[in-house]
């Protein structure tokens, strides 16, 4: 007689606690992300359950009516936009939103897990996060999805991810201080271990080498994205000798930065220097003078990671989309026409 599923699901378990030398009830622990079993055991469990190709029923797995966003830290401005993308898609959907922070850019902490076990939503969105073998591994067996928004790096070919045109926007931005007569221009983006770090500065070197302009190495530097990192590296560009007239940086949160250093050293923005922010958070739109910046769509990206992993939840994701949202130049107050060229 052939073995129903349930019938083959006891067995795997049984297997599977015989060949762990633990209980059903340990088994059943681990299953359901209860915190109760060692790091140790818990391993072992999980890499059998992984061997024997066990998953739960997908109702089971998804019970709860959650979306989960996980973000390593909460910025102003950025992180907000990112938040209401979600929790636009999961209103619609009549689901409540979980917000969690946890980790560094490249994953979240190993405390996640059995929370994220314990609640069981219908999807997570992870923000600059990556997810180590064994964490993908407990997520598959529970049949919880996941997406990568805005990835650090290059996410591996069987995750979905969201990002936007980085590429573009640096081009765009430092085209827009081309245009305006800057040759000297520098450029702060965010960490080099950021993949969207590195395809700013290769859009503002193709603009530099397409207009014929002279790439100055000591001109690019990479940072973080907050206001003191935009204050402090601004500054080191500003006291150079022959300083830029135009800085290109990689956050809104950076220019911000920026135009505080050179307000301390009594320039005066644009007229002595321009600046153009990435993201276009709401506040560069309020601040004196109105922040020129790549408008990258972040509430978008988040609608369009929890549309993605809603789907994957319902089975309806037939390709492992890698989602890139165009970005568009916003021009306010923020730039102008070199002094040389303005005099």
């Amino acid at each position: 007689m052939a073995l129903t599923g349930t019938a083959r699901r006891r067995v795997t378990l049984a297997a599977i606690a015989e060949e762990t030398g633990v209980s059903l009830s340990t088994i059943s622990k681990v299953l359901n992300g209860r915190p109760d079993v060692s790091a140790a055991t818990r391993a072992r469990v999980e890499e059998q359950l992984a061997r024997h190709g066990y998953h739960r029923r997908r109702q089971a797995a998804s019970s709860a009516a959650l979306l989960e966003l996980v973000v390593h830290e909460l910025e102003p401005g950025f992180s907000l936009e990112i938040i209401r993308g979600v929790q636009d898609v999961a209103r619609a959907n009549g689901l409540g939103l979980v917000l969690t922070e946890s980790g560094t850019r490249h994953a979240p902490g190993e405390e996640w897990i059995d929370g994220v076990l314990r609640r069981r939503p219908r999807g997570v969105v992870l923000v600059f996060s990556d997810l180590a073998d064994d964490l993908r591994r407990q997520l598959r067996s529970r049949e919880i999805p996941w997406v990568i928004l805005d990835p650090a790096g290059d996410p591996p070919p069987d995750v979905p991810s969201v990002g936007s045109s980085n590429w573009s926007g640096g081009l765009m931005a430092t085209r827009h201080l081309i245009e305006l007569g800057h040759t000297r221009i520098a450029v702060i983006s965010g960490p080099d271990d950021m993949m969207c770090s590195h395809a700013r500065i290769d859009g503002y070197r193709s603009a530099m080498t397409v207009a014929g302009l002279r790439l100055d190495e000591r001109l690019i530097r990479y940072g973080d994205f907050h206001l003191e990192g935009g204050r402090r590296i601004g500054g080191e560009l500003l006291d150079m000798e022959d300083r830029p007239t135009a800085i290109f940086a990689g956050s809104d949160l950076q220019a911000l930065g920026i135009m505080e250093a050179a307000r301390a050293r009594g320039l005066e923005v644009p007229r002595d220097l321009s600046v153009v922010g990435y993201d276009d958070i709401p506040l560069a739109a309020w601040i004196t003078p109105g922040l020129t910046t790549v408008h990258q769509p972040l509430r978008r990206m988040g609608e369009e990671a929890a549309r993605l992993v809603l789907r994957a939840a319902s089975g309806t994701l037939d390709t492992v989309p890698r989602v890139d949202l165009a970005t568009s130049l916003v021009v306010r107050h923020s730039t102008a026409a070199p002094p040389s060229a303005a005099a």
